[in-house]
């Protein structure tokens, strides 16, 4: 039997990949791209978990000199001879990554820019032996390794010297090489965002802008530039009269597939893996987003479910995506949110489009201003993609997948909690209500939340999903009391129960069964889970558990409305 190529999970090293007996989808026609398609600075936006760093390092390893030739053998660009034949290792490239540069405070976040300058400054060690720099070429090299002569105990650059680094490090390179170099930053918004949350903003984009427009801007030494980032921030902000800056967002169709997969490389992955049942489930997950013309899945998404359905084919999808950032940004629109947004937002989880005037260029700061520049940074980050190609301006969202939707709404559900529990007398109300079998204020009462939240309306999506929206704002409103002993899909007679709920101070056992009443007639949809709660004997546990009263409670909900049905047990 074949041993299978391994899955690249969190690889971002394109030698160690090739090397490295990993599956690679060849991504290396944006080499060609570039070269055809040239500009002195390009700034590629993409979210986070398509393949940029990666991408960046393929970048560096063909241009540097000293180049291994085999790692592009068989690959796209291998096609090209006349392009490998004059840029394949033929250039000095100066590699940086921003996505470390983080911190409580400004003080520690310039510290570690200075560390990661210094640390790619480092690899060029023979520049501080080389011939062709003089004495003061030397020392300027010495001053990015080791700091200002008077501070070199601990490594700190002075802020002249920090924000000429990269274009000292390009002179150094260019005077020892004799070629301009290539200049590489990768997810260069990070320390922006980074700064925004916490309250140094201002401190920070004024050291990028600095440190950009020394080494992008009247850079005779530079041959090119390429820059990924989530963000497109505008040039006022940190590109300010860089005049040589191309911008290629999401909504631009170059480039458009070399960020994700495409359709065709998801189902040769599967086929490769074995996998190929899974595809339809994989499409429903993890594909449509539209960058430019092309449809593409996350490629994180997809290599991490491969992974797990190689381990146990009844592996679920789940949310791989999300795990590995914070959500805030969701949470700003629920925050800032207006009736007419939530509505826009109900319309979004069902499936359907909503148009919006996007700004493609804007600073952290707009994140503070109108709600509808919220709508421009989802698209851009991937919360949100193109329903079809954009012609103008104005362009139709909707939200690309299962899994995202699936983010939306867990969103929705902690704002929620955190809106209804400023009203504790409420709460505390709908609790007493439930305990004493007053089904008619918890219908009340759930009715007025309901109204209050965002619903599910999703005519696509199935009856259980929205069942579960339902229970989980139910149980959200449960954690009022710490008295009580709440579980849910908890395992009890004959089957499972969507809430169990003992209170064991006043001995009541309390089973809730929801329902989504799928033709609107609530009624029916409550008998039919009262009848399952006495079907499947739900509430048999509860005896055993010392329970002296027992409350059967039937629910459903369509739409913002609910009906609270009541059987009771003694």
């Amino acid at each position: 039997m074949t041993q299978k190529k391994l899955l690249p999970i969190g690889i971002e090293n394109f030698a160690k990949l090739r090397t490295g007996n990993f599956y690679y989808i060849d991504k290396t026609g944006l080499i060609s791209e570039l070269l055809h398609n040239w500009a002195q600075v390009t700034l590629l936006v993409r979210p986070r978990r398509f393949g940029k760093s990666l991408n960046m390092n393929m970048l560096k390893t063909f241009f540097e000199t000293g180049c291994d030739p085999e790692l592009f053998k068989g690959l796209k660009i291998w096609e090209e001879q006349e392009l490998c034949e004059r840029y394949m290792g033929r250039s000095p490239v100066v590699s940086l990554t921003l996505k470390g540069v983080d911190g409580p405070n400004y003080e520690t976040a310039r510290g570690m820019l200075c560390s990661e300058i210094r640390d790619e400054a480092a690899r060029f060690s023979f520049l501080e032996t080389s011939e062709k720099l003089d004495a003061k070429d030397k020392e300027d090299y010495r001053c990015l390794l080791w700091g200002e002569a008077a501070e070199r105990r601990s490594y700190m650059l002075t802020d002249e010297s920090l924000y000429g680094s990269l274009k000292t490090l390009t002179r150094l390179l260019a005077k020892h090489y004799e070629k301009e170099v290539i200049l590489l930053i990768d997810e260069y918004d990070v320390p922006l965002d980074k700064a925004y949350q916490n309250d140094y903003y201002d401190e920070m984009t004024s050291l990028i802008r600095n440190v950009f427009s020394q080494a992008l801007k009247t850079n005779d030494y530079l041959q090119f530039a390429v820059l990924t980032g989530c963000l497109r921030i505008s040039k006022e902000s940190i590109f300010t009269d860089l005049n040589n800056l191309r911008v290629l967002t999401v909504m631009d169709r170059q480039f458009d597939e070399y960020f994700g997969f495409t359709d065709q490389e998801v189902r040769d992955m599967l086929a490769y893996y074995d996998q190929g049942d899974a595809y339809d489930t994989v499409k429903e997950w993890y594909d449509g987003y539209r960058f430019g013309n092309v449809h593409v899945y996350c490629p994180w998404d997809v290599v991490n479910y491969c992974s797990d359905l190689r381990a146990d084919p009844n592996n679920w999808p789940k949310d791989y995506w999300s795990n590995t950032s914070g959500n805030s940004i969701v949470r700003q629109l629920l925050q800032k949110a207006t009736a007419s947004t939530k509505k826009e937002l109900e319309s979004l989880i069902a499936g359907e489009g909503i148009s919006k005037s996007i700004r493609s260029e804007l600073t952290y700061r707009d994140l503070d201003g109108t709600v509808e520049n919220i709508w421009s940074v989802l698209l851009m980050t991937g919360y949100l993609t193109l329903k079809k190609p954009a012609e103008r301006k104005l362009v139709e969202l909707v939200i690309p997948n299962q899994e995202i939707r699936e983010i939306f709404v867990s969103q929705i559900h902690e704002w929620f909690e955190e809106q209804t529990a400023q009203d504790q007398e409420k709460l505390r109300r709908f609790c007493n209500a439930l305990q004493e079998g007053d089904f008619q204020t918890v219908e009340n009462l759930f009715n007025e939340y309901l109204r209050r939240t965002i619903s599910i309306r999703d005519t696509g999506a199935r009856k259980e999903k929205k069942e579960n929206f339902y229970h989980g704002i139910f149980l959200g409103l449960l954690g009022y009391t710490e008295e009580w002993s709440v579980s849910s899909n908890a395992e009890a007679g004959e089957g499972y129960c969507d809430i169990r709920i003992e209170d064991e101070k006043h001995r009541i056992g309390i089973i809730i069964e929801m329902k989504y009443a799928q033709d609107g007639d609530l009624e029916k949809a409550c008998r039919t889970a009262v009848k399952q709660i006495e079907d499947r004997n739900y509430t048999d546990t509860f005896l055993d558990d010392g329970m002296e009263k027992i409350r059967k409670y039937g629910i459903a909900c369509y739409k913002k409305r609910c009906k609270v049905m009541l059987d009771e047990a003694e």
